[in-house]
């Protein structure tokens, strides 16, 4: 499987505590964690950890966070062509407040709004996967009409108008509870099927892809010979963070490695389970060989 992934790159820094500050408090803690992040640079790094050819195509900064991301991509072996690094941009970067009590976090990101990349770009290579997270629009339609037999994906966190247009030119979105929510005008409760069936429905309506819903602890939802809500797995969630990319990574690596659509669901829900046991995105990516362990452990 040789695969891009097309969108943003930023630098997560997070700061556990066990309980939120308040407006004008002070707080002291002993440690920070610090790790690139971004959807598809995250499931770029995890592809290529877990074997697979990718390419990372996004925007970073000639600073000292661009040069970290570029640095944990070069350890797990994604290749860089396609990577912009720009002199007059800060690297994109993220600070996230983790409560490790309750695996809640608040996310501040710091990106400016100009850094795209310029429309000329040239992505000659061909690809059997294209990973979009929403970023870089204008290259990622490029790629796709350059691949017309690719395996399309992307990764639906929220409605905007570049994501909506995306979402009618690939073969999968995996979409967060959140935009089902928010496009469908449906109030999902994950203990109520009905919901979240009226709010797939209404997806199903409106675009022609394959749709997976994510809902977190609860797992994912979509239509196959049948409704399947495939559970995730029982954990010790401290922080969530990065489950999502992690979620989507999986999928893709288990799709494109003989599994079918609700095997891979399952086992990108327990890659994205085990995740949260750690704290920070990237570094809580788990060995392929865990999920595995783990998913013999489930089906016994």
């Amino acid at each position: 499987m040789k695969a891009i992934c097309i969108g943003q790159a930023t630098y997560d820094i997070t700061l556990p505590v066990d309980k939120f500050p308040t407006e004008n408090g002070k707080m002291k803690i002993n440690k920070k964690i610090e790790c690139g992040g971004g959807s598809a640079s995250n499931a770029a790094y995890l592809l290529s950890s877990w074997g697979c050819d990718v390419y990372f195509s996004g925007v970073v900064g000639k600073d000292y966070y661009g040069n970290m991301i570029l640095d944990e991509f070069d350890k797990v072996g994604v290749n860089k062509k396609y990577i912009q690094i720009k002199n007059d941009f800060d690297t994109p970067s993220s600070y996230i407040i983790s409560n490790y009590n309750t695996s809640d976090r608040s996310i501040i990101t710091v990106r400016d709004k100009s850094m795209n990349f310029i429309d000329d770009i040239s992505i000659d290579d061909k690809f059997d996967v294209i990973y979009l997270d929403g970023y870089e629009n204008n290259l990622a339609k490029k790629v796709i009409q350059n691949n017309p037999d690719a395996i399309k994906i992307i990764d639906a966190g929220g409605v905007k108008d570049g994501i909506i247009e995306l979402c009618n030119m690939v073969d999968y979105i995996v979409c967060s509870k959140d935009f089902a929510c928010e496009y469908t005008d449906v109030e999902i409760n994950c203990e109520d099927l009905d919901s979240i069936i009226e709010a797939y429905k209404i997806l199903s309506e409106k675009f022609s892809a394959k749709i997976i819903i994510t809902l977190g602890e609860y797992g994912s939802f979509t239509y196959s010979d049948g409704y399947h809500l495939t559970p995730s797995i029982k954990v010790n969630a401290i922080d969530t963070t990065g489950a999502g990319d992690i979620y989507h990574a999986a999928f893709i690596y288990f799709m494109f490695h003989e599994y079918n659509i609700l095997q891979s669901m399952r086992l990108a829900n327990i890659t994205a389970a085990l995740s949260t046991e750690k704290i920070g995105s990237r570094d809580s990516i788990v060995l392929l060989e865990e999920v595995l362990r783990k998913n013999d452990d489930v089906l016994q």
